[in-house]
């Protein structure tokens, strides 16, 4: 049975538009802060089960514009606009420097926030996200989202009439209901907005159909990625985001460590799009990266995929 999960601290910051939300765990921990960004339809609950791994280190987690309790914000949307977000809530909380971790999408704004706000970012982490993805064969460009991303963009365009019935929805979803913990139970209660019997998820359909056409490697995205001057640690899940074909085929990947020499790629061990961050079979696999270089050592480290 997995642990139950600590509840963060909110934090908000001043953007574009109003204030970013978001929570913060430890906030008096020492050492270099850990800067923790979700994906496309998440928010920052996602990192309940990393934070409560780490509890030495500063985790601060947002609500990426469009989603939780930044749901209201409003455009524009982009990966751009993301990171100039989160620069500003790293001035906010009088963070210089932090390791830079992203989930799916939330890994295509931490190359953002590399690339256009040097020196702020130590180390990246990329977990099972920020690779250009390869366009999906047949499926018109508008349709795109709907293909890839499956029950979690149907839900935007759903209301509930209950907490209860909106959690039945997510314990149906195939990646995610086998391994329901209270990470999950935690995440679905934030995402719920609204006044029941039309209550609805917290991410704006809108923000999502941005970004969910920015993660192919368009508008310089490859060239900033492949820029990069900083030690990167990218991990694949073997599975996908309905616990089928993974996001990042194996041979995808390969090229990718070719074009990116000083990364490091690591494969996990039975775990899913979801269940890499948000189970403790997951976690575990992910956070000697997130810890640090000088904590990591060969018996912890995941199997790393060969040159």
């Amino acid at each position: 049975m997995e642990r139950p999960v600590t509840a963060p601290a909110p934090v908000a910051a001043p953007v574009a538009g109003g204030t970013l939300a978001g929570g913060v765990w430890h906030p008096d921990a020492g050492g270099m802060p850990l800067l923790a960004i979700h994906g496309i339809t998440a928010n920052h609950l996602a990192w309940q089960l990393v934070a409560d791994a780490l509890p030495d280190t500063r985790v601060i987690a947002p609500d990426l514009r469009g989603r939780g309790r930044s749901g209201d914000l409003p455009g524009p949307f982009t990966l751009n606009d993301h990171a100039d977000d989160l620069a500003r809530l790293l001035d906010a909380l009088s963070v210089e420097r932090a390791t830079v971790a992203g989930h799916s999408m939330g890994a295509f704004v931490a190359v953002r926030l590399a690339e256009r706000h040097p020196g702020r970012t130590d180390r990246l982490v990329l977990i099972d996200g920020g690779l250009p993805l390869v366009r999906p064969a047949g499926i018109p460009h508008e349709q795109v989202a709907e293909a890839v991303l499956g029950p979690a963009l149907a839900r935007l365009r759903r209301t509930f009439a209950s907490p209860a019935e909106y959690e039945e929805f997510w314990r149906q979803h195939p990646a995610i209901g086998p391994w329901w913990n209270d990470a999950f139970a935690a995440y679905v209660a934030y995402d719920l907005v609204g006044e029941a019997p039309r209550l609805r998820s917290s991410a704006s359909e809108g923000a999502v159909a941005v970004n969910s056409l920015e993660l192919y490697g368009d508008d310089g995205y490859t060239e900033a990625l492949e820029g990069l001057r900083l030690p990167i640690e990218f991990f694949r899940a073997p599975r996908g985001l309905l616990d089928g074909p993974p996001l990042y085929a194996p041979e995808v990947v390969a090229e990718w460590r070719r074009r990116l020499p000083l990364a490091r790629f690591h494969e996990t061990n039975d775990v899913n799009h979801y269940t890499i961050l948000m189970t403790e079979r997951g976690v575990e696999q992910i956070l000697p990266a997130l810890e640090g270089p000088a904590s990591r050592t060969p018996a912890s480290d995941p199997k790393e995929t060969p040159a």
